[in-house]
């Protein structure tokens, strides 16, 4: 017992010599300011280039809402069944594989909505069915120092756009007041066959003029979709001198919606003039469930939630140490330290095991006239010295001193001996009446006070 509380205790120290020191040396990793040039768009984000707020708005407002943390495929799946709208924010952390464009597609093709809110839509993420096609234009670049929880800073000499018609996406907004860095969208005409989607495109963000070599894959190839009864054709829903900032078109039975500005939605920007209606105009659009993807800004479901909870904290190299550590005393429990000594030999044996042994034998093979003579042996040994005779005398004269030192009837005293000599001369005995002559055997040793068995018991425990 005291090796093994030296051993807890010497563990215990040993975790708390640990902790100690990952406290000591922890050193708090200073989180970098939110920057327009590399923003997390993630609504599990708070800051101001976050959707949180947005977010939490419509979760608590009713709506069906969630965060998508799977790969698009999913969205072909059961899983993705209820999903309505899947909405993609910003440039992504993540970049999307080919496989997962064609099943976005394919999904969208299928009655999906899909929202994108970028500058710069990617044309790889953008389906096209027809000839035509959507670019944006970037009237300025944010700059290194610009803090985006700067509403003037961020909306600087920005008029604020309006509806260019009344359309379900633009009901109940009058104005839209996105950041100065928001991108104008154009759709422009592709002859067919077409070049690189970006080669003498106008409008174009790298410029207005044609670029020989293209910057940008065309987007993958998908299954055609079933036309279906809306037109085809993109339409622009705010729109001011400098390009539209809404465009929806249809892509099979789904639809597809694109915002040109994530500072509506962010966590700073969607406070500002209609903004917040806009937003949930677009994510909307279709009735249903809204899946924010979460998935390509860097929190899927394949990740493990105990280690992102405690990422950045001693707690994950406390864990390793105390495992180490752990793993050392399993390894090292069974393992010799000195030369073998032999394990001491204790007699483990009872004075009283041949007795039980000899009553066991004794009773398998039915040998009462035995047991008989070992317990009357003894009891006329008693008998004897109570009556002052010889252990020889004969049992009338043991039976005569007796009644006349205590109250037992002579007769059935020598009548008591006689049967049990009896058996034990050879007389046919069944267990019943063995018991029996053993139980009238001990009610005389009671009545005469001799208590054989308490001075047996004694004897016993002396011999141990």
């Amino acid at each position: 017992m005291r090796q093994r509380l030296t051993i807890i205790l010497t563990f215990v120290v040993i975790v708390g010599v640990l902790v100690i020191i990952n406290t000591a040396t922890y050193v708090e990793q200073e989180k970098l300011p939110d920057s327009e040039l590399t923003p997390n768009r993630s609504t599990y984000h708070s800051g101001p280039t976050g959707a949180r707020a947005f977010h939490d708005f419509l979760s608590e407002s009713g709506y069906k809402v969630m965060r998508w943390r799977e790969a698009p495929e999913k969205l072909l799946s059961k899983t993705g069944e209820n999903v309505a709208t899947f909405v993609v924010i910003g440039t992504t952390r993540l970049p999307f594989s080919e496989e997962q464009i064609v099943a976005l597609h394919q999904w969208v093709a299928n009655g999906g909505c899909f929202l994108l809110i970028d500058r710069d839509p990617s044309q790889r993420l953008l389906p096209h069915g027809h000839d035509w096609g959507i670019y944006s234009r970037l009237l300025d670049f944010p700059p290194f120092d610009i803090d985006p929880g700067d509403t003037n800073a961020m909306t600087k000499d920005v008029t604020a756009v309006k509806p260019v018609q009344p359309t379900w996406l633009t009901r109940k907004v009058e104005s839209v007041l996105p950041s100065r860095f928001a991108g104008r969208l154009s759709v422009v005409p592709v002859p067919s066959p077409s070049p690189s989607p970006r080669s003498g495109v106008p409008g174009s963000r790298h410029g207005d003029g044609p670029r020989d070599v293209p910057d940008e894959e065309p987007p993958p190839r998908v299954v055609e979709p079933e036309e279906s009864d809306a037109s085809p054709a993109p339409v622009i829903h705010v729109a001011d001198k400098n390009g539209a900032l809404l465009v929806d078109y249809a892509y099979g039975a789904g639809r597809v919606i694109v915002l040109s500005d994530p500072y509506v939605v962010t966590n700073r920007g969607i406070r500002a003039n209609d903004n917040l209606q806009l937003a949930i105009n677009a994510v909307t659009a279709h009735e249903g469930l809204i899946a924010f993807d979460e998935y390509h800004q860097g929190h899927g479901a394949t990740g493990n939630a105990f280690a992102i909870y405690f990422s950045g904290t001693p707690v994950l190299a406390i864990a390793a140490q105390v495992l180490l550590v752990v793993l050392l005393i399993v390894w090292t429990n069974a393992r010799r330290f000195a030369r073998p000594l032999p394990l001491a030999q204790v007699d483990r044996r009872s004075s009283l095991e041949f007795v039980a042994s000899m009553a066991e034998l004794q009773e398998r093979s039915r040998a009462f006239d035995l047991a008989i003579e070992n317990v009357y042996t003894r009891t006329r040994r008693v008998l004897a010295r109570y009556a002052g005779v010889n252990y020889n005398s004969s049992r009338s004269e043991i039976a005569a001193r007796i009644a006349a030192r205590s109250k037992v009837e002579a007769h059935q005293l020598e009548t008591l001996m006689r049967q049990c000599e009896e058996v034990i001369n050879g007389q046919a005995v069944n267990w019943r009446q063995a018991v029996d002559l053993v139980k009238r055997l001990r009610e005389l040793e009671k009545k005469l006070g001799l208590r054989m068995r308490a001075r047996d018991e004694r004897q016993a425990a002396d011999n141990i």
